[in-house]
């Protein structure tokens, strides 16, 4: 399913240029695709829920992976509009509400999902989840629509000219900025995907209680990453979006420092561990709503969903590729000296976000 999420570049042109069947001329282009792409979610998850998994495995992975396509359907739509209807100066705001947004729904689709599998069964779990789509798609209808996506354009090219078209305006645009530009995009989010392949292996080194890694990382580290997120916010509308993504290269990759001091001397330490948790986690949510903003003002109007779903796969491919050797470098140097390593690899991020 995450497949779905790292390749939805390839979709993403498509919701820029066709119009949603139905739904345009009463919503718009873009709130159309929200609000359909939001149905198929509710009728993804209803069928999950009436699947039988340990009988007919075929019909879950089949509303299984029609969830997942249409879960990063939706993020590029909203995405999109969020870039559009809000002007530059209040990016930040939108994407601190947003990924509060997220870390809400993750929790609910988490733990209360958990709780609620755990009293009444899967099945009333999972329709659970689809009720509560539907106040995403009150909001859709409610949320203004922006003037230029009222107007439905008519050009369809090919396949190919269709997903190159977005790439070719923005390097284009940016001219000789372009590699520098990509470049601060693909590392700048390097450092953080590492870290997380090898934080829970850590704390399981250094045997802290898994009822302690939930409290910590679940619980207390959602309001360390809501306060993240708002600092940011607030940095941003003081400093400037590019002085704030030069203190966000080097907040996040230097908090991976903390994790460093953590596997050297935290060891059965419970306040040394949250400490670490919370620089870690707050810096990576500081950093996070810097570089969504960064991103959404690099996007242009016509291709929002286009091209900042083009600079999230970007900026997620290099980590999650690289993640994958994070137990072998562990295994070869150790946990400590992982970490000073994963913080290194920011000083070039940091060299690009100054330049």
């Amino acid at each position: 399913l995450p497949i779905a999420y790292k390749f939805k570049f390839i979709g993403a042109p498509f919701l820029d240029k066709y119009a949603p069947p139905l739904l345009a001329a009463l919503l718009g282009r873009r709130r159309g695709w929200i609000v359909l792409s939001q149905i198929a979610i509710i009728a993804s998850l209803i069928g999950v829920a009436f699947g039988d998994p340990a009988h007919f495995i075929w019909w879950t992975i089949c509303f299984s992976l029609a969830l997942g396509f249409a879960g990063a359907t939706q993020d590029v739509t909203i995405d999109g509009w969020r870039i559009v209807a809000a002007p530059a100066h209040k990016q930040s705001m939108m994407t601190a509400f947003m990924e509060a947004g997220y870390r809400v729904g993750t929790r609910a689709a988490g733990a209360a999902a958990l709780i609620i599998a755990d009293k009444y069964g899967w099945r009333v779990a999972y329709l659970c989840m689809a009720a509560l789509i539907s106040i995403g798609a009150v909001a859709a209808f409610l949320a203004p629509e922006p003037e230029s996506d009222l107007h439905v354009t008519h050009e369809h090219p090919g396949f190919v000219a269709t997903v190159i078209a977005p790439i070719k305006e923005l390097v284009t645009r940016l001219g000789p900025w372009a590699v520098p530009v990509l470049l601060l995009i693909a590392g700048f989010r390097m450092p953080g995907y590492l870290t997380s392949a090898m934080a829970m292996p850590l704390f399981k080194h250094l045997n802290i209680s898994g009822v302690d890694i939930a409290t910590v990382t679940k619980l207390f580290g959602f309001w360390i990453a809501i306060a993240g997120t708002f600092f940011a916010t607030y940095v941003v509308r003081r400093l400037g979006l590019m002085t704030t993504l030069l203190v966000g290269t080097i907040a996040g990759s230097a908090s991976h420092l903390s994790l460093a001091w953590l596997a050297a001397e935290g060891r059965g330490d419970y306040i040394a561990f949250a400490m670490a948790v919370s620089v870690e986690g707050f810096a990576y949510a500081f950093a996070q709503v810097v570089l969504i903003t960064y991103m959404s003002e690099l996007a242009s109007t016509e291709l929002a969903a286009s091209q900042y779903a083009l600079l999230t796969s970007l900026c997620a491919l290099p980590g999650s590729f690289l993640a994958g050797a994070s137990g072998f470098i562990v295994e070869r140097v150790g946990f400590e000296h992982f970490f000073i390593g994963t913080s290194l690899i920011g000083i070039p991020v940091a060299l690009l976000a100054w330049f």
